[in-house]
């Protein structure tokens, strides 16, 4: 059975920081790419950043590059999203998620659609 569990979430003040993790199973790691999503209230999806386990190929959302850094475990089939000086604006549900990787053009979009598996979600509130 596939599985993505999140954990990590939180309340954070603005320039706070916050560490995301998500711990997968089921499938073969190394042909995944692993993504992180958000969705905010009355907002669609929107991918924050996706590395791809087997060559480290990694996209970061124009939104979030210098202050997110997404990094793999691979010893426990694991990514953590390190979020810095965090934004009342990046309060949202984090999910993260895993498509299989083609190729670094698989995943560059950062796009929803690509993906095959989805965790529950965790949410991030950040006060100003």
């Amino acid at each position: 059975e596939v599985q993505l569990v999140e954990s990590g979430g939180g309340m954070v003040q603005a320039g706070g920081s916050l560490r995301l993790s998500c711990a997968a199973s089921g499938f073969t790691f190394d042909d995944y790419a692993i993504g992180w999503f958000r969705q905010a209230p009355g907002k669609e999806r929107e991918g924050v950043s996706t590395l791809s386990i087997s060559d480290g190929t990694l996209y970061y959302a124009d939104s979030v590059k210098g202050r997110f850094t997404i990094v793999s475990d691979n010893a426990k089939n694991t990514v953590h999203l390190q979020m810095n000086n965090l934004k009342p604006e990046d309060t949202a549900v984090y999910y993260c998620a895993a498509a299989p990787y083609y190729g670094p053009r698989s995943i560059a979009r950062l796009s929803h659609f690509e993906y095959d598996y989805w965790g529950q979600g965790t949410q991030v509130l950040v006060s100003s």
